[in-house]
């Protein structure tokens, strides 16, 4: 049994973890309204842009000779994953939904056979992949050092991919990330960007016709490079206010949980102390009675 110097030092150790967790609580529900806009203003950017190109791609008389940036290298034999992690821990299950929704992609693609290639943005990423995929991670990119998300960022790791498609490194591109719907829900999101695939709700989205001034294929070839590096800002604006609403919920339930224990350990010891008093007073009674 704990002593009762032992269950002070208990309580007033998670007091003072009380204490940390609210204090990011805040912190994060501060941070979250900023992240929660910036991702609300960027999905309409980007989900226009992709309807841009679609429509622009529809007009192209001869599929064969587009960019392979739109219509891919006719394989699919190598896959290159893009996991956007966050940089720092302490949020809940964010980070593990986003790995275990590129873990079920990894399975299929090594059952089809295929080879499989790794970028990692963002270190808790690679922290989880390398324990069984670090012979498929390539590169693994940081942005520990910046304060805030910026399109510079997304326009690095673009470069990258763009890199490795014209040195014909692979064939399929696909990123991960989590679309922030509230605090308590993100979800798991995986997205083709080479070649370029219309999700579910834009399949009705690109049907108007439009003119285009120069020709198709001189816009797209401006378009393409923009367009990956912003799908990328797009999923990172994303996973900002999925990682800041899923650590206030998660500090939420920390600050809760101490305060728990700390009404547990509290009683404990007003037991324990009681416990002692009595000890001392049936001591005292005894030793009366003896004399």
């Amino acid at each position: 049994m704990a002593t009762l110097d032992d269950l002070k030092k208990r309580i007033a150790s998670v007091k003072s973890t009380q204490k940390i967790t609210k204090a990011m609580k805040m912190v994060a529900a501060a941070k979250l309204r900023r992240a929660q806009e910036n991702a609300e203003r960027g999905r309409p950017y980007s989900e226009k842009m992709n309807n841009i190109i679609l429509n622009l791609s529809n007009g192209i008389p001869d599929k064969e000779n587009a960019p392979k940036l739109l219509s891919g290298t006719g394989e699919e034999k190598i896959y290159l994953c893009i996991v956007l992690t966050s940089d720092r821990g302490l949020c809940g299950g964010f980070n593990t939904n986003i790995i275990k929704k590129a873990k079920a992609y990894f399975e299929k693609i090594f059952i089809e056979g295929k080879k499989l290639k790794i970028i990692t943005v963002g270190s808790k990423g690679y922290d989880q992949l390398k324990r069984i995929y670090k012979k498929n991670i390539i590169e693994k990119i940081s942005f520990k050092d910046s304060k805030t998300i910026s399109y510079l960022d997304a326009e690095k790791v673009g470069k990258i991919i763009i890199e490795n498609f014209e040195k014909k490194e692979f064939d399929v591109c696909t990123i991960f990330y989590n679309k922030f719907k509230n605090v308590i829900t993100q979800i798991p999101q995986e997205q083709q960007i080479i070649p370029l695939k219309n999700s579910e709700t834009e399949k009705n989205s690109f049907d108007d016709n439009y003119e285009f001034e120069p020709e198709q294929d001189e816009i797209l070839s401006n378009l393409l490079p923009k367009n990956i590096s912003t799908q990328i800002f797009k999923g990172m604006l994303e996973n900002s206010a999925s990682e800041q609403g899923s650590r206030m919920s998660a500090m939420d339930s920390a600050t809760r949980n101490a305060g728990d224990m700390v009404d547990k350990l509290t009683i404990e010891y007003n037991r324990s102390r009681q416990a002692a008093i009595t000890k001392e007073l049936i001591e005292i009674i005894s030793g009366a009675e003896s004399l």
